[in-house]
């Protein structure tokens, strides 16, 4: 996908479209709505819909909705459990192939940490993305945010976002600046294509020892794979620490590089997600249609 693709891909709009036909049907799964049903809803034409949903997911609509399933996740909860078994018996760090972004973790150290940020300069900017707008702030060190934005009025978005910077981090120098950030957003949102170590992403990042280990747990889901709060506390070696697991998932400050929305029940059903579970829904269900042909994938 050229850059140019997916920046006319990457907009409020089309994602508050794509998000309403989602959220309509996982609202109507046991019904299996027709093309015609889902456009209805929307207020586009069939044909409209299809060729818009095709281009943002890269499958149809029909397709998207068959990895919304209980069963389909499931069995891709099963698949992913054995991938990872497999890779950990093999000693490697990663399942399949590395992280497609070759993500790189760094933690704060605790003096860091009880600091608040003192003596950090986080430059920080909104974007649109495929999910809708976004924040995303930087440290020298890697990136230290990324939160998808639900806000009407997109003058909002830097005062609120200020705000909820100046909460994680109270003592770090605040600076807007969405030049800065859009080279980052570029990047993210592409089809999983000729990954690169020498493009490798940095995260910087704040927690607890446990969360630390929760979340880089997380980067070893690979794109398309699915698991379980109990797999993810069983692979930590805590069984028993399932909701202290889901916890520290939910308190992840790295929407979609840091991969929760790759955690759900066992049951199969989404869960929860701070972001909201149609988000959750739409995230899991693209990244499914990025890797459907991929022969490297899951």
């Amino acid at each position: 996908m050229t850059v140019t693709t997916q920046q006319a891909l990457a907009s409020t709009e089309t994602y508050q479209q794509m998000a309403q036909a989602i959220a309509f049907m996982r609202q109507h799964q046991r019904n299996q709505p027709d093309l015609a049903a889902i456009a209805a809803h929307v207020h586009l034409s069939p044909s409209h819909l299809q060729k818009c949903f095709t281009q943002w997911a890269g499958i149809s609509p029909k397709r998207f909705g068959q990895y919304l399933t209980l069963e389909y996740a499931k069995t891709r909860i099963q698949e992913t459990q054995n991938l990872l078994a497999l890779t950990q018996e093999a000693g490697l760090s990663s399942p399949g192939r590395l992280h497609d972004l070759f993500v790189n973790l760094v933690a704060m150290s605790p003096g860091e940490y009880k600091q608040g940020g003192k003596h950090l300069r986080i430059h920080y900017g909104s974007h649109d993305t495929p999910f809708g707008s976004c924040l995303i702030a930087t440290t020298e060190r890697g990136i230290c945010n990324l939160q998808f934005l639900d806000m009407p009025e997109a003058a909002t978005h830097s005062e609120i976002v200020r705000t909820q910077l100046a909460q994680a981090w109270p003592q770090a120098e605040l600076i807007l600046a969405p030049q800065m950030t859009q080279a980052v957003s570029n990047r993210l949102f592409a089809p999983f294509d000729n990954p690169s170590p020498s493009r490798a992403l940095s995260l910087h990042v704040k927690g607890t020892n446990f969360q630390i280990q929760v979340w880089r747990a997380l980067l070893q889901i690979p794109p398309g794979g699915i698991t379980t709060y109990q797999d993810l506390a069983q692979r930590l070696g805590r069984p028993t620490a399932a909701r202290a697991v889901g916890n520290a998932v939910g308190q992840n400050p790295l929407a979609y590089l840091i991969p929760c929305h790759r955690v759900l029940r066992s049951s199969g059903e989404l869960g929860g997600y701070r972001w909201g579970l149609t988000r959750k829904a739409a995230l899991v269900g693209w990244e499914a249609g990025q890797t459907e042909n991929d022969p490297d994938s899951l």
